[in-house]
């Protein structure tokens, strides 16, 4: 999809921020143990949407908030992402080859280190909200990020999630059931990306964050519903990880419960739901609007 020049300049700015803070908290491959610090950065570093740590940008900036007070938030989300897919495409799970275009961290290093990545990963994101010296809020808020991320990758949350999605393998569920599944696999942590960047701006209790809520819910269920569509009809060398995966695991998708179309439809809908929850929010809000966009003409 052709990206409106603004918007371009800042999903560029963002990741460009993101890469820097995200290459500040990794230890360096030359820090004992070198083999897992060296794969917790391939998982990491270098090819990637990045479109949590956007959210987190640009949910900020709507509420009014410099980007470089949000760099914390953006770091968090990003590692509890990286660390999710590790696990994810492990041979226990999704059992994956290709991410991002080149071999998965299990197989461009092994088993028991992504284990470890996974495990690393998830810790270093904490450690993040604890210590990160630019987040310009109170102690309070602090731990509410930490709880709120908490909350987001766990049993409740994308962890639960994936155990729905276990679950359902090879199973029929109906609509209702997948679509709660995705709710916590995926938009859990979306969801999180927009509430911590409001509380890195300092304004978690401003009224006008349930509209960001709202607006996160439709993105965070567009994005999976997209997702779905894509593996059916994207190609592997452009989407960086392998076409029809879902189908060859007897996986429910979306275009498998209600048709290729109707799941177009259904994300395009979504995403003008999420762009009416931004009404009420001026220029400031345009990147949400643009990222709200870009969830359903991405090809990766």
């Amino acid at each position: 999809m052709t990206l409106d020049p603004e918007f371009q300049v800042f999903l560029g700015d963002c990741r460009v921020r993101v890469e820097r803070a995200l290459d500040r908290w990794l230890p360096t491959e030359k820090t004992q143990p070198t083999r897992l610090h060296s794969a917790m950065r391939y998982a990491t570093l270098g090819d990637g949407k990045r479109v949590r740590p956007v959210l987190a940008y640009a949910a900020g900036q709507a509420l009014g908030t410099a980007t470089e007070y949000l760099d914390g938030a953006a770091c968090a989300v990003e590692l509890i992402h990286a660390y999710s897919l590790v696990h994810d495409d492990l041979p226990a799970m999704d059992d994956d080859d290709l991410r991002r275009g080149r071999a998965t961290c299990h197989r461009a290093y092994d088993e028991p280190t992504a284990i470890l990545v996974g495990d690393a990963l998830q810790t270093l994101a904490f450690r993040v909200l604890c210590e990160d010296e630019d987040l310009r809020i109170d102690a309070a808020d602090r731990l509410r990020m930490i709880a709120e991320l908490a909350r987001a990758t766990g049993s409740r949350g994308m962890a639960g999630g994936q155990a729905l999605d276990i679950e359902a393998t090879g199973r029929e569920i109906d609509l209702a059931q997948l679509e709660n599944l995705h709710i916590h696999k995926t938009g859990a942590l979306i969801l999180a990306s927009v509430r911590l960047g409001a509380l890195a701006a300092g304004v978690g209790k401003d009224p006008r964050v349930a509209n960001l809520e709202r607006y996160a819910k439709c993105v965070g269920l567009a994005f999976q519903v997209h997702d779905d569509v894509l593996d059916v009809e994207g190609e592997t060398a452009t989407l960086g990880k392998t076409r029809g995966k879902d189908a060859a695991a007897d996986k429910a998708t979306y275009p498998s419960l209600i048709g290729l179309e109707a799941a177009r439809e259904m994300a395009s809908q979504l995403v003008e739901d999420a762009l009416g929850n931004l009404a009420d929010f001026d220029a400031a809000a345009d990147p949400l609007r643009q990222i709200a966009r870009y969830i359903v003409g991405r090809r990766r």
